[in-house]
């Protein structure tokens, strides 16, 4: 599949698979992620179990567009919506207070979670067609690394991902940059492909 253009058929086949609860290992900015639908239980559970990781830790999402990130929080400040403004789509994750559309084991039952519009176009397709933002977290065994290559990825998680998605080789690089600007001054979660400095600037 290009990933510049998402073979429609495709991304329709994995929207299917995410809504009745299946794992989709997709590409994303950087490496290889597994996709799940952060509304359904089962799937959010097939999540934590295939990567062997913690309840305890929240799942990130990417959403296709902003239209999909304010239907899902409870409201964007201004901060949040400017940054969103400016860096989107791109490497900027924001934390928003979630609105209760999603299973709770998702941001930990905190009411938070973490969310990006990627410069990805066969991620934003898959986001779009499934109509609501998906979890988006790395496909890897928990403690080890995840891969820019799509065949890696399924390998790793053998047994537990129904359907791959692969574009080619993703280009690697910086993690996104993580802030949480829900507050009078914004906080800078983990630094990564955008810098801190260009991030205040904008605000």
């Amino acid at each position: 599949m290009s990933p510049t253009d998402p073979e429609p058929g495709a991304v329709a086949r994995a929207a299917d698979i995410l809504l009745s609860g299946g794992l989709v290992v997709f590409p994303t900015d950087t490496l290889y992620g597994l996709a799940a639908d952060p509304r359904h239980a089962g799937g959010v559970a097939r999540v934590y179990h295939a990567k062997g990781r913690s309840t305890s830790h929240a799942l990130p999402l990417i959403a296709g567009d902003v239209a999909q990130v304010e239907a899902l929080a409870k409201a964007l400040p201004a901060a949040t919506r400017r940054l969103a403004g400016r860096f989107w789509p791109g490497p900027l994750t924001l934390i928003i207070d979630a609105a209760a559309t999603m299973v709770s084991r998702v941001h930990g039952g905190t009411g938070r979670v973490a969310v990006r519009v990627p410069d990805q176009a066969v991620a934003r397709a898959l986001a779009l067609r499934l109509g609501f933002p998906v979890v988006a977290t790395s496909a890897n065994r928990s403690g080890s690394s995840a891969s820019r290559h799509a065949e890696v990825a399924a390998a790793a998680l053998e047994g537990d991902v129904d359907l791959v998605l692969d574009s080619g080789p993703t280009p690697g690089g910086e993690p996104s940059t993580i802030v949480d600007a829900r507050g009078e001054t914004p906080t800078l979660i983990r630094a990564g492909a955008i810098p801190f400095s260009l991030v205040l600037e904008a605000l």
